[in-house]
């Protein structure tokens, strides 16, 4: 975060997101936050907590956007979920707490990432070492292990490779073959290990509890292995995942891991609005307060058990938003809006923002589809007035139906190409669409939504 100021950050931002300038800025300032808080006294970072922020505006105008491609800037743990998908304790269904379980997995997963590639050359020349092995012709796999093996599941004969690392004379030939890759087609029977599935697995299920029966048994019991013929370059990649896994040490990760969800996590909730009180939408009205309070613990600082250790939540930053068009954001209970103190106001999109979404951007709609049918070696161009009659349809489209945002041009472009997707790769390979072309393409599209306003 050091090389990221709040403005570097909005450019990053601009580069995917149209835009939203408010938004942008108030979580650029949130996440330079935490780089400066990172740089305070010990005693001054446990004071500091993280602005919670609250975005409101209509779907389809970027909320999650906008915290995805912050997660990917930073690289920090980052969780989505759906407020609706959780009940009040005492119901059936997924409780509060679990997010933080799935962001400590989250942050398990990239802090294992980035250890991995810190020993994946060391990993490479032992699985070429073990590769050697399995292709020497006269040497015998029988996969009989000494009982200490067995019971405290440590390999010795890799244990006696690298303590005596020299090589034969015949060794030395097919281990030069391997690195020059002229072996790499070749056939060789491995022993791959397989993870201990055991028979109970009745409770792993629960959220609550959060008990992983697989876990506790792969550690009491011996990995069982089984042959598998494969060719060399397949057999290094698996040989090179089983070493790393050996020469990455777990503890070490989840503490970092732990450590880093505590004080670099964001999560996401979305559809905040549906567990007001004052939405009439499906389901137990009864739990949607319920939900709030059980909320409320999580989002102001507390210790959630998950099977890593505990984790506490003062310091993770959440990011609410929701469409509000039902409720109101006063409909939330007064103690959790006091947790989300940056409110921020989404407007919805007009047809130059549109045309700006489909052109701008690095993952822009138009660049999507004309990569896709280069595969199919032709070459599509969109022309000026093409562009402006596909933002006026998805416009259109928005205010005489539901508006669903910038999610309208996804269903306007995949019906626009539809034919040409579909004859690809029979049809020319130079093809202009024109304002022309594209009124052809979507004309009962348009006549549809011209008359819905007549259906009573």
């Amino acid at each position: 975060m050091e090389f990221f100021t709040p403005k570097d950050i909005v450019r990053e931002l601009d580069k995917y997101i149209v835009g939203q300038t408010d938004a942008k800025k108030a979580v650029a300032i949130a996440l330079r936050n935490r780089y400066r808080r990172s740089r305070l006294s010990k005693e001054m970072m446990q004071e500091v907590t993280p602005k919670n922020i609250l975005m409101i505006g209509p779907t389809g105008v970027g909320k999650t956007e906008i915290a995805r491609r912050l997660a990917r800037l930073i690289n920090a743990p980052f969780v989505k979920v759906e407020a609706t998908k959780y009940t009040e304790v005492g119901y059936v269904g997924r409780d509060v707490e679990s997010m933080v379980r799935d962001l400590v997995e989250e942050s398990i997963r990239i802090v294992k990432d980035t250890k991995y590639k810190n020993v994946e050359i060391k990993a490479i020349e032992m699985a070429d070492e073990l590769l050697v092995d399995y292709l020497m012709p006269d040497k015998k796999k029988t996969g009989i292990k000494n009982p200490m093996e067995l019971l405290f599941n440590i390999d010795y004969s890799s244990q006696e490779r690298s303590e005596d690392s020299n090589l034969t004379e015949r060794e030395q030939h097919i281990f030069e073959k391997l690195k020059n890759g002229e072996l790499e087609d070749a056939i060789v029977e491995i022993e791959v290990e397989e993870a201990y599935n055991p028979m109970v697995q009745m409770f792993s299920g629960s959220d609550e509890l959060n008990i992983n029966f697989q876990d506790i048994f792969s550690n009491i019991m011996p990995k069982r292995v089984k042959k598998r013929k494969t060719t060399v370059k397949e057999a290094r990649e698996i040989l090179k995942q089983q070493e790393a896994q050996k020469l990455i040490d777990m503890d070490e990760v989840i503490n970092e891991a732990i450590e880093k969800a505590e004080n670099e996590g964001i999560i996401f909730i979305d559809e905040i609005d549906k567990i007001t009180g004052n939405y009439h939408g499906e389901g137990p009205d009864v739990s949607r307060e319920g939900v709030q309070r059980d909320l409320l613990p999580i989002v102001e600082g507390t210790t959630v058990m998950t099977k890593y250790g505990p984790v506490k939540t003062d310091f993770i930053l959440f990011i609410g938003a929701g469409a509000f068009n039902v409720g109101k954001v006063s409909d939330l209970i007064p103690e959790l809006q006091g947790r989300f103190p940056i409110h921020v106001k989404l407007g919805s999109l007009n047809k130059n923002e549109f045309k700006r979404i489909l052109k701008e951007p690095q993952n822009a709609l138009v660049k999507q589809y004309k990569e896709l049918l280069k595969t199919e070696n032709i070459d599509v161009e969109f022309s000026d007035d093409a562009i402006d009659e596909i933002a006026q349809i998805a416009v259109d489209m928005n205010e005489e139906s539901e508006d669903i945002g910038a999610r309208r041009l996804h269903t306007v472009m995949e019906k626009l190409l539809e034919d040409l997707l579909y004859e690809a790769p029979d049809c020319e390979h130079k093809i202009l669409i024109d304002d022309d072309y594209v009124k052809n393409k979507l004309k009962d599209s348009i006549k549809y939504f011209d008359i819905q306003k007549y259906i009573i």
